[in-house]
């Protein structure tokens, strides 16, 4: 079974496994729960381990301030699993803004460990799919092709 590590709980030394960061939509838990469908389909694979950044007790009251303890310990969380991941998962949500989602795929676009969805009806679309053919970006049409290509890239990785 593929474990599942979601903040606050520490991300342990993934060394001996592979390990995909789920980057995309939430927008403050309004986004679809997309994440829990890429779950389900590794769910079987007992050598993979899902760093899934979607809180399950995440306080939209919190300050979102480098002072705030519970704020900035999220955001390193979510730092410290993109780097550690094989395989970054980046879903954008048709009807979502995802500013962290777009952050993140600008921090790693030169990375060679991105798979992109950005259908149509996410705001910005086109500034997504120029990025991903400037840098190469392996690029799907939707969350399904998406599951399919981290499935086929953790097997080969």
């Amino acid at each position: 079974m593929a474990r599942v590590i979601k903040p606050p709980t520490a991300i342990p030394e993934l060394s001996n496994s592979r390990c995909v960061f789920l980057a995309g939509s939430i927008d403050m838990g309004a986004a679809i729960d997309w994440q829990a469908r890429v779950e389900q389909a590794l769910a079987d694979d007992a050598e993979v381990v899902v760093l899934n950044p979607r809180r399950e007790e995440w306080d939209a009251s919190w300050e979102q301030s480098i002072d705030n303890e519970q704020f900035r310990g999220q955001v390193e969380w979510e730092l410290n699993g993109l780097e550690q991941s094989d395989v970054i998962a980046c879903y954008f949500a048709p009807g979502s803004q995802s500013p962290i989602t777009l952050l993140e795929l600008g921090l790693h676009a030169r990375g060679g460990r991105l798979i992109v969805a950005c259908p149509d009806g996410f705001w910005r679309k086109g500034n997504v799919d120029i990025v991903c053919r400037r840098y190469g970006i392996d690029q799907v049409a939707g969350l399904d092709e998406l599951i399919v290509e981290v499935c086929k890239r953790l097997r080969a990785s």
